[in-house]
């Protein structure tokens, strides 16, 4: 990785001289260089841009946002990099909530609706062009000749269908600015400090509430791009499968690299750290080391899913015999957990309960637990009512699903656990049993394995479609597919 001179602002580069590195090769800048650097440069400005494919969704989702906070400045910011070690930084991944309504994805963004006569006027602002006069491009290590090319704040608007200023006017704007303001916060602390005496958390929270409810049902473009998203995770199990011989003579981190190529080949990211959990491992709920050995004979739990460029994400899991073949008490445990998901997906549809789904499946793995003998002369009815099936359940049975893996995550209870499905609402069906090795209630050759089944699940006018059914579910079905996939 190259090594670039010290940071430094736009802001303050012109009137502060240039400062060095420490342990730079470079002693310094000659005038020449300097002026040099300033010309020469051909017009890169893009023309006649279309609209991104989402600008007619993101408007309509403002003008929503706009109808419930009439009258107040609302200021939602896309965040800033992230260190990860001394100057280098984590892949930035602007905010879900201005992703959602502006469809830009760049750093230290922030849109900005102010009161207007009938509604808002919504900003959107932005880092500008990196400036050639005084040397910013190539002097600051954000500049474009370090990290690349950025819109001009003119492309930006015929992009996103938004006005576009420079963001670096805008703490000072705000600190100015009177009425009432709310903000969503977390993401940019700059311009936290500039609302300090401005917000109130209360507020802000009732802001980001309704960001997070607006997301439960999803339009045509985000179902568009969760189906996307559905597509290239079932690509990237097939893509595992084929070299489950090479994770046996390494790791389940070839597991994870292997899905990881996929990932950034058909999208943007993983939508979530991705668990491959071999053996005993699988009865981790949320294995993300992926560091133990993978090994023939044992079950491979791979849960999964690509986010596409757009930010949304799969989820996705599969529970998968290493060798291409369930033994006899594998495919009885897996083949209860299928049984409970097919009862759980039949209970999505529209006018159902949300808890509709987790209580149908949680009834067959507890009707199955107790016919295995492993909770006495105990009754479903009443192991139910005591929650005594969750030893070996454990979590819900799922959850919403879209720019965030746990989409709506702060929406209130009243919308969401305890609120009825409808169609646009996109969720998992997940359950799970999960026999750790240490429990000794269980017989010894249930120890260890665990089997979770996951497909996310759209709710539709007359029931729902499984956006993941590219992946098959039954066990038969499932060493048919690896068979072929190996052959």
């Amino acid at each position: 990785m190259s090594e670039e001179l010290a940071p430094e602002t736009p802001e303050t580069a012109e009137a502060e001289p240039i400062k060095q590195r420490k342990n730079g090769l470079y002693p310094g800048i000659s005038d020449e260089l300097a002026e040099n650097m300033k010309s020469g440069w051909a017009d890169t400005e893009l023309h006649g841009l279309e609209p991104i494919a989402q600008a007619s969704y993101t408007a309509a989702r403002r003008a929503a946002l706009s109808a419930r906070f009439p009258g107040e400045r609302l200021v939602i910011p896309a965040g800033n990099l992230k260190t990860r070690s001394n100057d280098t930084e984590y892949a930035f991944r602007a905010s879900t909530e201005y992703a959602y309504l502006t469809g830009d994805l760049t750093q230290d963004g922030v849109l900005v609706l102010e009161p207007a006569e009938g509604g808002h006027e919504a900003t959107v602002y932005l880092l500008p062009r990196s400036d050639r006069g005084n040397g910013e491009f190539w002097l600051d290590g954000q500049g474009e000749l370090w990290v690349g090319r950025r819109n001009s704040l003119t492309e930006a608007e015929q992009l996103l269908g938004i006005p576009a200023k420079d963001v670096r006017e805008l703490p000072a704007a705000l600190t100015e600015a009177t009425g009432p303001v709310r903000n969503v916060r977390g993401h940019d602390a700059g311009i936290e400090a500039a609302l300090t005496d401005k917000v109130t958390a209360e507020r802000d929270e009732e802001l980001r509430v309704f960001l997070s409810e607006a997301r439960l049902v999803k339009d045509a473009f985000e179902i568009a791009e969760l189906q996307k998203a559905c597509d290239a995770t079932a690509r990237g199990f097939e893509d595992v499968v084929k070299v489950l011989d090479r994770a046996e003579a390494t790791s389940e981190r070839y597991i994870e690299g292997t899905f990881f190529l996929r990932a950034r080949v058909d999208g943007n990211d993983i939508g979530y750290g991705s668990i491959c959990a071999a053996g005993p491992h699988a009865t981790t709920l949320h294995w993300v080391r992926n560091d133990g050995a993978v090994r023939s004979g044992e079950l491979l739990l791979l849960d999964a899913g690509v986010e596409t460029n757009e930010l949304y994400t799969a989820d996705v899991t599969r529970t998968l015999p290493i060798n291409g073949t369930f033994s006899p008490l594998q495919r009885k445990i897996y083949d209860a957990v299928y049984e409970a998901q097919e009862a759980g997906i039949a209970a999505v549809k529209p006018g159902a309960a949300f808890r509709d789904f987790h209580d149908a499946a949680q009834r067959v793995l507890t009707e199955k637990l107790v016919e295995w003998g492993l909770l006495g002369d105990l009754t479903v009815e009443k192991v139910l009512e005591l929650g005594l099936q969750r030893r070996w359940t454990l979590h819900g049975t799922g959850h919403m699903l879209g720019m965030d893996v746990h989409d709506c995550a702060v929406a209130r209870t009243e919308s969401y656990v305890n609120g009825t499905l409808e169609p646009g609402v996109c969720l998992t069906v997940e359950p799970g049993l999960y026999f750790q090795a240490d429990d000794l209630t269980v017989p010894e050759e249930y120890r260890g394995i665990g089997v979770r089944i996951e497909d996310d699940i759209l709710v539709t006018e007359d029931g729902n479609r499984n956006l993941s059914a590219a992946l098959p579910r039954r066990s038969d079905e499932v060493e048919a597919w690896m068979a072929r996939l190996k052959a």
